[in-house]
């Protein structure tokens, strides 16, 4: 048995992550994204292809590649005839889902173990370039024109149906689709199937590869986007920060293998934090645009603390949502601070440096965030030069990662909003015996 903050939980219901995958505009690796992190590097580039032109923004993160170190090359991962018929998105959960599980040194020895292994990796959106190209051609040339692999390219499991594939997990298969908090909620169903004793071991997170013209310009008329920083993409996405003028689009994905920690121990598994618990909630107010006070996203971190057992005092980090828009930013901090200024809270979030991955950036910075739980370090937030005052917080600015000092076990809050009003919170800590 293990007591947190009077709270006791059986060994076999505690979960561990044990494996990490990103695909990120950082580069690929978890270990190669973290250093890079840490470093405050940015990821932003231009979008210098014609079709881009004219559009009001022209910066996003997009995945490397090549086959250098940290560069993506499909070729290496993937047949010819399956570059074909997968969409990006499909390749990019993938390749994250196959570095998690090695990793971990996870391989499925047994019948039962694959039937004990889940899957839950959801995508927020199909390539809209796919479809409308695909309209095209069937307005063209008829039925003829279409691929036959056009259907299975845009439903929304294919990232957890081939992953189940290729890793032979034949437990729950499941994919969440709910704007930008896809992956942490994918994390967080995991969860609960471990500890409903529905599996074992669980990959879960999400991908997405969704910067098309189409949608940097569906989001630019939302004013969403930033389109001040074109001329200088790394300057371009900048959570918190004074000047911040809208979030910058990335693609990449993000899975974490998740275990109980009986499982883990049985095949030898290390552990790299533990994941406590999770919260939802729901706005119930708008759209697109968050409660201005935050009560949205305050409520989701609440309910992740009491599934988790642990106190606001406890939470000493907060790997926020944050994605640069000027509401956003200022109504997540002032809930962060209503709840938990008690404990003074290093807060980063990771989008100044990647960009917002949409629906794959809960997945990421989860994997971020067990990796703060794991070294004790905090990733500043890039670009972070002019932060708006908030009581409460500690936010950790460039130009390196803070030292995560507590006088207790470290944990950490992990926070997530879509459109249509969606929150979620993950609860993580270092790992303790």
């Amino acid at each position: 048995m293990v007591r947190v903050s009077g709270v006791c939980w059986s060994t076999a219901r505690r979960v561990v992550v044990t494996g990490l995958g990103l695909v990120t505009p950082l580069g690929c690796g978890s270990q190669h994204v973290w250093d890079r992190l840490c470093r405050g590097d940015v990821g932003i580039v231009r979008l210098a292809g014609p079709e881009f032109a004219g559009l009001p923004s022209r910066v996003a993160g997009l995945v490397p590649e090549g086959s250098a170190a940290g560069q993506l090359n499909l070729a290496d991962h993937f047949a010819a005839s399956e570059r074909r018929s997968l969409s990006r998105a499909t390749c990019l959960a993938v390749v994250a889902a196959e570095e998690a599980a090695r990793s971990a040194g996870w391989r499925p020895r047994t019948e039962t173990e694959q039937e004990r292994t889940a899957v839950c990796i959801g995508m927020a959106s199909p390539d809209l370039e796919d479809i409308a190209a695909s309209a095209r051609r069937l307005q063209e040339r008829g039925a003829r024109g279409v691929s036959p692999h056009f259907a299975a390219r845009i439903l929304h499991n294919m990232p957890a149906g081939l992953v189940a594939i290729r890793l032979r997990c034949r437990g729950p298969n499941h994919a969440a689709s709910t704007a930008c908090a896809t992956g942490a909620h994918a994390i967080g169903d995991a969860l609960r199937l471990l500890r409903a004793g529905a599996a074992d071991a669980a990959f879960c997170g999400a991908a997405d590869a969704g910067v098309s013209p189409l949608a940097v310009a569906g989001f630019s008329q939302m004013r969403a986007l930033s389109v001040r920083s074109n001329a200088a993409p790394a300057e371009a996405s900048r959570p918190f920060d004074a000047a911040r003028d809208g979030f910058v689009m990335a693609e990449g994905a993000g899975v974490l293998l998740l275990e109980t920690l009986e499982h883990a121990r049985r095949r030898g598994g290390r552990p790299i934090a533990e994941l406590l618990g999770c919260g939802l909630s729901g706005d119930a107010r708008h759209v697109t645009a968050p409660c201005e006070d935050g009560d949205g996203a305050r409520r989701a971190m609440a309910a992740a603390m009491r599934d988790a057992g642990v106190s606001p005092g406890d939470v000493t980090h907060v790997n926020a949502h944050a994605t640069g828009t000027p509401l956003g930013d200022r109504a997540e901090l002032g809930a962060v601070a209503a709840l938990l200024a008690g404990s003074q809270p290093l807060v980063t979030s990771c989008k100044g440096s990647l960009g917002h991955l949409l629906a794959a950036a809960g997945a990421v910075e989860a994997a971020a965030t067990a990796l703060s739980c794991r070294h004790g370090l905090v990733p500043p937030t890039a670009n972070l030069a002019h932060p708006e005052p908030v009581d409460g917080v500690r936010l950790v600015v460039p130009p390196r990662a803070a030292h995560w000092r507590t006088a207790g076990r470290r944990v950490a809050l992990k926070n997530s909003f879509g459109f249509g009003g969606t929150n979620t919170s993950l609860c993580f800590a270092e790992f303790v015996e």
